[in-house]
């Protein structure tokens, strides 16, 4: 296990509008902000097109490919997620969102990308004082959570 402490910061709330790209627009408002460590939560619509990474195509095979499937009509969504810098000191958010649609739900992360059903609110809390970094990861292709305190 790694780990690494930190103190709550800044609070921000955002509304994306009818159209704007998640997680891009986020991450770039984080860059505005100097933000690079923090918690995310959404709620809101996602538009028809928008997709999710629903899972590897096989669970134990490196490196990973991942499955990737779109959204048929718009769909309620709600997702957490966390935000670390990459190795470039860039914030990435890494979020995974649940989205209905009548009885049925698609579950993933987002990085694919959703875009904005009419509006989608997001919540930040920023995380202060941690040492902590995405850092690419060659057997898996992934960026992983790096910690500098470890156990």
């Amino acid at each position: 296990m790694q780990f690494s402490e930190g103190n709550l910061g800044r609070i921000f709330a955002l509304r994306l509008e009818d159209g704007e790209p998640m997680p891009q627009t986020l991450e770039d408002f984080l860059v505005v902000q100097g933000l690079t460590h923090g918690l995310a939560f959404m709620v809101g619509g996602a538009d028809d097109g928008s997709q999710l990474v629903v899972g590897p195509e096989d669970g134990r095979a490196l490196p990973v490919n991942p499955m990737v499937t779109a959204l048929i009509g718009a769909h309620e969504v709600l997702g957490v997620g966390t935000i670390f810098p990459n190795e470039a000191g860039r914030p990435v958010l890494h979020m995974h969102g649940a989205c209905g649609r009548e009885r049925g739900t698609i579950t993933g992360c987002i990085r694919a990308g959703i875009k904005t059903w009419h509006i989608l609110e997001i919540i930040v809390l920023e995380i202060t004082g941690l040492s902590a970094a995405r850092l690419p990861d060659a057997a898996t292709g992934f960026h992983l959570l790096q910690c500098t305190n470890q156990e």
